[in-house]
């Protein structure tokens, strides 16, 4: 007999739904756009710098940067499972250090991180967050010079840029504060609530 069939006992009332109905409609719920974009707030709007590090053949030239992360956007991916797109917005102000002389370039771009939403024993809702790559980290730099971009090619400055700032958000999103907000402990959450 399916739950559609079933008469509804004494006193219940006939709003009853699937317990699979409702496993997913609490998924859905827990893991909503809003909240999952909230709890990653933390993420954005920070700034941070790098190097000098050496660079290009030899790594004779020297970069700096400062960065600065802002406010994220999420999507919601098509997919059977609850996932998500988080796009940081980064503006990056480079300073590429020769023997002879310096270049300045402004560079805009994005990383896109990869979220997943999955169940876990024993009753745990948990967000898993696909480790970042310089791949993607989506980059365009701006040079003042001819010479400035070519020396930026020759450099290797991009590839620099998306490798360091991967590293960075890997290591923000394996932050105690950031860990916290992946896990969920819905057993303990209701716990907590009976308790009152």
């Amino acid at each position: 007999m399916s739950s559609f069939d079933r008469r509804p006992a004494l006193g219940e009332p006939d709003d009853s739904i699937s317990y699979a109905d409702f496993g997913r409609r609490f998924l859905e719920y827990a893991a909503s756009e809003a909240r999952i974009a909230g709890a990653f707030d933390q993420l954005t709007g920070s700034a941070f710098d790098f190097g000098p590090i050496g660079v290009g053949p030899g790594r004779l030239a020297k970069v700096t940067a400062q960065v600065r992360l802002g406010s994220s956007r999420l999507s919601r991916r098509d997919d059977e499972t609850i996932a998500f797109e988080l796009i940081i917005p980064l503006e990056v102000d480079l300073l590429l250090h020769l023997a002879v002389d310096r270049h300045r370039f402004h560079v805009q771009g994005t990383v896109h991180l990869h979220l997943t939403v999955r169940t876990a024993a024993p009753l745990r809702v948990v967000i898993d967050i696909a480790e970042p790559r310089p791949a993607d980290v989506h980059i365009d730099v701006a040079a003042a010079t001819r010479r400035g971009q070519l020396l930026r090619v020759l450099a290797g400055v991009d590839h620099e840029i998306r490798r360091f700032v991967a590293r960075y958000i890997s290591a923000e999103i394996r932050k105690p504060h950031i860990a916290a907000v992946r896990d969920i402990d819905v057993a303990q959450r209701l716990d907590d609530a009976w308790k009152l």
